[in-house]
């Protein structure tokens, strides 16, 4: 019941913000279209209402997809409505399928009692600062065996098409693009991964190392036995 109410207070508190965001928006549209506000509002609500439900319909269809892929015809365990709601909330605003995949993995794993790792609620907050950029770097750090990789470190320079496990003979790390450089930086602090060190101290990612939470992130949003 604890979790049940506060629950209900993030959805009461969601709602707020939506009707603010929706009274402001239409506002916006109505000086375009010289009409009243109620009519913007609903021009607003009309379309956000069916992006949602047509990203959410996609979602529920690829979490069944999932399932079959695992095996199952329906979820083995319930999952908890405190990571039930920010799955669903930031899966129906994702517009970029690759990243909404992810969301889907997410809700099967924590739906699977035979996912051997906990899915925990703070995976929903990842997600939902990743961009596509962000993800396929990660995807291409990962796969790099990972005991080797976070021992030894990884090179950077040729992201986000390749990464290498560092040799012992290389003692320079170029940089990668800005773009991928930003991506890193924003994998760093989320968790996902850790910087190389400057000499003076400095963070560097021209080298990143993995981490054990990074490793556990992406493994939720794969599409389990993948």
């Amino acid at each position: 019941m604890e979790e049940e109410a506060k629950a209900v207070q993030e959805v009461a508190k969601t709602t707020g913000k939506a009707i603010d965001a929706a009274r402001e928006a239409g506002g916006f549209i109505a000086r375009f279209i010289s009409g009243p506000i109620e009519q913007g509002i609903g021009i607003f609500e009309d379309h956000l209402r069916y992006m949602r439900w047509e990203r959410q319909i996609r979602l529920m269809q690829r979490a069944q997809d999932l399932l079959r892929l695992a095996g199952l015809p329906a979820p083995t365990r319930p999952v908890p409505l405190k990571l039930l709601i920010p799955i669903m909330h930031g899966a129906s605003l994702e517009e970029n399928d690759d990243l909404q995949d992810r969301w889907a993995a997410l809700l099967v794993n924590a739906g699977n009692a035979n996912f051997r790792s906990e899915v925990r609620r703070s995976y929903a907050v990842i997600l939902e600062q990743l961009t596509p950029l962000d993800a396929q770097i990660l995807d291409v750090l990962y796969s790099l065996p990972f005991e080797k990789s976070q021992h030894d470190g990884i090179a950077t320079a040729e992201l986000p098409v390749h990464a290498h496990i560092k040799e012992e003979k290389e003692q320079q790390f170029p940089l990668p693009s800005d773009e991928v450089v930003i991506s890193l930086s924003n994998l760093a602090r989320l968790g996902c991964l850790r910087p190389g060190m400057t000499w003076g101290g400095g963070e560097s990612f021209g080298q990143v190392n993995p981490t054990v939470a990074g490793k556990a992130f992406v493994e939720a949003c794969r599409a389990y036995g993948t």
